[in-house]
């Protein structure tokens, strides 16, 4: 979150930080910063869905420099906002300002709006560096600030609140990142660190109130705002705008009362708020306390990356097992599998993509995935989760019943028996309908199990993926998923695979690649300034939600598929360029090589060829599945769909799949229908408020 108004202040007082020059020293990364922070500053674009290998080459650029200084990076990751819900506020007003982005992005803007595989391209990138990296259980900044300390060296990030923990320094990530960019070549950087102690000797402030200020500066609650903290400004203090106002003014408050204790000094801010009731103070009170908490760092932390140390959960995750801090630990699950939010709080918040408001949500059609996903980690009893969406360009949230069907149930069983459970002695209705699935045992439950429960998710048999490379057989099968569940009808196919196949060839020929400089094959990457086709975005949205989340059950599941190499996957500036190109050519007149024509064709052929195991299905624990699917895809209210049209609906789509099977190029629809509420049209964002979906606390309310 940082300080607000903290950076503009130093900036203002730069005398505060000292220029040095780094090299040979350890360093503490905080990675999400890092990571957005290049992507931004690279200037990349973000409203095509992605630009992941131009983002690849800039990571390698940036911690090779690293490596030419001697420089030891240790990037600690954030793995969610933790176990209280004090942020929901902020992270909806976050949310509420990239939706009403939307518009602007779509017509060319740059508004932060960030592509869904930035940190996963980021984290894989560092493992082929071995560049050291850990996923932290919630957010990452007290565990970073404690690492840094037993190090001894600074911490590499823009967040200013790590301006307020007691550490050996801060180095701002702008003037770090200006000298990596402008001698990337060079022995040493050039850069400029921040202490504490020069803080507090410039404002005359007690070390030990650091953190009071930086809790009065970021309690968000009514009270607290009335007070005016400029009006403790020194007589004839220069003018100065209004967040430099209320800081110095809070600094210059705190001066007087330098030797007080913690109490007095709470006490004393109630004070300055008139006719305050005893229950606001308390709150208030509470607040602040809970705020200061958060910068007091352990005195004797577990190291984060001393080999074999993994970190101790919560007493609110106490009850996971042993496995799933591990698997965390290593990189092996994601940030959102593990998130606090889904597992204390029965809460996800959903990517925001640039895409068509008027259409409904892209992550929509990824739902059956995560519901399954939300099956095995809280078990079908475990209560239903709340998704953060849209709709519109406006949050809204929806209740979803995880789901635990077909191998899934197979799979819990012979967990239950594989750690020592007498099956005998427990109901079967309660191991499989409500008992949590024993995610310790995953990894040694039967390969092809695990394999089976992805692929019954995706709805594909393992025989489509015969033949195909092994570390695209999950994007292709995300594709067959996508072909049926996407709406409206996705007419991006062939540029999809284009690209896909024109990365791979690449990749392959990884050797000669780096001798002709890989990272420019792909064309442009820049930013695009101008508007782009909101629904064809869309579309591509829907893919990469697709595979963002079927990537993530992959991997709960021990990766029964190999991990996709996502920076080759999908360049969005070309795919858009290809499905223009597309409406006058076909892909082999467009790159004419036999290599493409291959693989292009193979990949064409398994995600379009008719569904082998469809009418094996019909009948068994995977229809349940499927019906479910069809029932609760892209509703954020009760459809009230009928079984029959949900069938004629299936057999549109395996229709679509024999028309491409022989080489047709679906057309677009001539009216854009939201699939799942047949009664009337998609309408633009405007028009398009759901008076039955539940507005989240924080958010605008529907006009």
């Amino acid at each position: 979150m940082g300080v607000k108004g903290l950076s503009s202040l130093l900036e203002d007082n730069s005398n505060i930080y000292s220029n040095i020059k780094f090299s040979n020293s350890k360093l503490v990364v905080d990675g999400c910063n890092l990571a957005y922070y290049l992507y931004n500053m690279a200037n990349l674009d973000q409203n095509h869905g992605g630009e992941y290998l131009a983002f690849q080459a800039v990571v390698q650029a940036f911690f090779k420099t690293l490596k030419n200084c001697e420089i030891k990076a240790y990037v600690v990751i954030d793995g969610g906002l933790g176990t209280s819900d004090g942020q929901l506020i902020t992270r909806m007003s976050r949310q509420s300002t990239l939706l009403e982005n939307i518009p602007a992005a779509l017509t060319g803007e740059k508004k932060g709006i960030y592509p869904p595989f930035v940190m996963s391209v980021f984290e894989q990138t560092l493992n082929d560096l071995t560049v050291p990296q850990v996923r932290c259980f919630g957010e990452a900044d007290g565990r970073l600030a404690a690492e840094a300390r037993q190090f001894s060296c600074p911490v590499l990030s823009g967040d200013t609140d790590f301006y307020i923990y007691d550490l050996p320094g801060v180095l701002p990530l702008a003037p770090f990142w200006e000298s990596v960019k402008d001698s990337p070549a060079s022995s040493e950087i050039r850069c400029k660190l921040y202490t504490t102690t020069k803080f507090c000797t410039e404002f005359n402030i007690n070390h030990q109130l650091l953190p009071f200020f930086a809790s009065l500066v970021k309690v968000d609650h009514v009270k607290l705002r009335d007070v005016k903290w400029a009006r403790f400004l020194p007589a004839g203090s220069p003018k100065m705008k209004f967040n430099a106002a209320n800081l110095m003014g809070i600094l210059s408050w705190l001066r007087a009362r330098a030797e007080w204790t913690t109490e007095d000094t709470l006490t004393a801010v109630m004070a300055l708020i008139p006719n305050m009731s005893q229950d606001d103070q308390t709150e208030v009170k509470n607040m602040l306390r809970d705020s200061m908490l958060e910068y007091k760092l352990p005195s004797s932390p577990a190291p984060l990356f001393s080999k074999g140390t993994v970190q101790q959960l919560p007493a609110k995750l106490s009850s996971v097992p042993e496995l799933v801090p591990a698997s965390l630990a290593r990189g092996d699950l994601g940030a959102n599998i593990l998130d606090y939010d889904i597992l204390v709080h029965r809460r996800k918040f959903l990517r925001i993509q640039v895409e068509c408001s008027g259409l409904q949500s892209s992550n929509l059609t990824s739902r059956p995935i995560r519901q399954v996903l939300y099956g095995l980690l809280l078990g079908q009893g475990g209560g239903e989760v709340e998704e953060v969406d849209r709709v519109g360009t406006k949050p809204a949230s929806v209740k979803v019943q995880p789901l635990v069907h077909g191998a899934a149930k197979t799979l819990r069983l012979d967990s239950l028996i594989r750690v020592g459970l007498d099956p005998d002695k427990v109901k079967v209705k309660q191991a499989v309908e409500h008992q949590r699935p024993r995610l310790d045992s995953l990894s040694q439950a039967d390969p092809a199990v695990r394999l089976q429960v992805c692929l019954e998710t995706l709805g594909v048999e393992e025989e489509t993926l015969e033949g195909v490379p092994a570390h695209l057989r999950l994007p292709v099968a995300v594709t067959c998923y996508w072909l049926r569940m996407a709406s409206p009808e996705p007419t991006v196919l062939k540029a999809l695979l284009m690209v896909m196949v024109e990365g791979e060839l690449i990749r392959q020929n990884d050797k000669k690649a780096k001798n002709d400089k890989k990272a420019g094959w792909q064309g442009d990457t820049e930013h695009l300034s101008k508007p782009l086709d909101g629904v064809v975005a869309h579309s591509f949205n829907q893919w990469q939600a697709c595979l963002k989340d079927a990537s993530q059950l992959n991997l709960l599941l021990c990766k029964p598929l190999p991990e996709p190499h996502y920076a080759w996957l999908y360049q969005g500036r070309l795919v858009h360029q290809r499905q223009k190109e597309l409406q006058k050519k076909e892909p082999e007149d467009i790159v004419q090589d036999d290599k493409f024509r291959d693989l292009y064709r193979g990949l064409l052929r398994a995600v379009t060829q008719p569904d082998p195991g469809a009418d094996r299905r019909a009948g068994g624990p995977e229809a349940q599945l499927g019906a479910s699917m069809e029932h609760l895809h892209l509703n954020t209210q009760d459809s009230g769909g009928e079984w029959k049209k949900a069938q004629d609906r299936k057999k549109e789509r395996r229709d679509k799949t024999d028309r491409l099977a022989e080489g047709h190029q679906p057309q677009p629809s001539t009216s854009s229908w939201s699939r799942g509420s047949q009664l009337q049209p998609a309408q633009p964002a405007a028009a398009h408020a759901t008076p039955q979906a539940k507005w989240v606390r924080g958010g605008p309310k529907p006009s």
